[in-house]
């Protein structure tokens, strides 16, 4: 009797703990990681949590980088060329012999100074806390021993090195998170082309091609992106994307880490994901209800390293602080896309402009790393500031949300991106939230605290001597509770 009475406590104690596993949620029960299981359709894979570390994470680098470096016109320089760009057909013509094939450059893309080490150093000095490389373009050369890539991988031709492989060691060993970028379709295989033909009835490239490639990244590298691209020409049914996404969820090795994004068919954009990106260089500059990405490049005209590339071509530290400021007041995160170059170097002028926000980050990391949206995103009577906070409990659930009620906010951030010819500050949308407790304002870097007054309605901060402050960019007040 007494070994029945045991085993029915244990019994209930059991399906106690699992029963609290509440829909869509992971969580640790008796020390155990419990999931739920996805089912293949996109309003059950929408109910995922997001993973804790992506929304803390905040700043990422992209790198675009592939045979289309050796031209160094663009990433799209082959598809450009076969559909008969004048200016890339004449510079081909005279430059290069006539039975020149874009397959030729492959074995000039040597890599022969990729020191993933030294990039991953950079990455880290950057502030940068998670990085995504191309693992495959549209041209279909991956970046990686694939097993369904022959002849046409960076193991095999130019590098001979797996170049996902030492790029994903290098950055988890300096403490970032690694992903991948990988392109659904592939512009001229013939095998998609076939599909393509037969109008997306037949799925040979997906099956024999795609998903075999796609599986092996993740069980071969772990990454924590999967950022899918090259998905427009037909619907998430060819590519099966929700069975995927279900087994990635379900019974990948990186199911409670791996973040995807919004490309996955056409009609998906903006619409299913971990996170959208909806379009490059998507910035709109407003909150949103869903977690999203702007990616975007440094060099405005191109992702791949270009070789006409002009220093007026480049974002400038301000345009680039910009761009991450107003993303992440707005929820978003930033992904800052450089271009390496065909022997593994990246340009000097991309160095300066990822550790010239390393610096800054140093300084005003406190407004950004592990923030949310505050009531307000950017200032209604000065568009040169806009607003972050701090909360005790963060929601990692919702982390587009403006502050609730009881939310308890620890600070709020005004980041302003010009330093007022005057000296003196001006804001609107904290003046409310000032009259309503006992407040100290502080300049992060500085020392001491900052005087403010607010007149009708506008609140006016006395600022230092700007010569006396250590950041060089943009400037960041913190208003906390004395």
């Amino acid at each position: 009797m007494k070994i029945l009475l045991l085993c029915i406590l244990v019994l209930c104690s059991v399906v106690s703990s699992y029963s609290t596993v509440e829909s869509g949620e992971s969580r640790h029960i008796s020390g155990h990681l419990v999931s739920k299981k996805y089912s293949p359709d996109w309003k059950d894979l929408d109910t995922r949590p997001l993973p804790h570390w992506y929304d803390d994470a905040k700043i990422g680098i992209f790198l675009h980088w592939g045979v289309y470096s050796v031209i160094g016109f663009s990433e799209w320089f082959w598809s450009n060329w076969k559909g008969g760009d004048k200016k890339i057909t004449k510079f081909m013509k005279e430059h290069y012999p006539p039975d020149f094939t874009y397959q030729d450059f492959a074995p000039m893309f040597k890599a022969e100074f990729f020191d993933p080490t030294e990039w991953a150093d950079l990455f880290l000095k950057s502030g940068a806390r998670y990085i995504v490389l191309t693992s495959k373009h549209h041209d279909g050369f991956t970046m990686f021993p694939s097993h369904r890539s022959y002849s046409w991988n960076s193991y095999e031709v130019g590098p001979k090195r797996d170049i996902v492989g030492e790029l994903s060691t290098a950055v988890r060993a300096a403490g970032l998170k690694f992903g991948v970028y990988h392109s659904l379709y592939e512009w001229f295989n013939p095998i998609y082309e076939e599909d393509k033909k037969n109008n997306f009835t037949t799925r040979y490239y997906a099956e024999t091609k795609l998903w075999p490639d796609l599986k092996q990244l993740i069980n071969d590298y772990k990454p924590s992106v999967l950022w899918s691209d090259g998905d427009w020409e037909t619907y998430d049914t060819y590519w099966k994307s929700t069975d995927f996404l279900a087994w990635l969820y379900n019974e990948s090795p990186v199911k409670d880490e791996i973040v995807v994004n919004d490309r996955w068919g056409i009609g998906i954009p903006c619409k299913h994901g971990d996170f959208y990106n909806c379009a490059d260089r998507y910035n709109p500059g407003s909150l949103q209800n869903h977690k999203w990405e702007n990616a975007f490049t440094v060099d405005s005209r191109s992702w791949g390293f270009r070789k006409p590339m002009t220093l007026n071509d480049t974002l400038s530290t301000n345009q680039i602080l910009y761009q991450v400021v107003s993303t992440i007041s707005c929820g978003g995160n930033a992904l800052i896309n450089v271009g390496p170059t065909q022997d593994g170097t990246i340009s000097p002028i991309f160095q300066e402009r990822l550790l010239d926000l390393g610096n800054w980050l140093k300084i005003n990391g406190e407004a950004i790393y592990s923030t949310s949206p505050w009531l307000h995103q950017n200032d209604s009577l000065n568009q040169d500031v806009w607003y972050t906070c701090r909360k005790v409990k963060h929601s990692h659930r919702h982390p587009t949300a403006i502050p609730r009620d009881n939310d308890n906010i620890i600070a709020i951030y005004a980041i302003f991106l010009k330093w007022p010819t005057t000296n003196i500050l001006l804001l609107k949308d904290l003046s409310t939230y000032l009259h309503n407790g006992v407040y100290k304002i502080e300049l992060l870097g500085n020392e001491g605290l900052i005087n403010w007054n607010i007149k009708n309605g506008v609140t006016s901060i006395e600022l230092p001597d700007k010569a006396k402050v250590h950041s060089e960019n943009a400037w960041t007040l913190k208003m906390s509770l004395k």
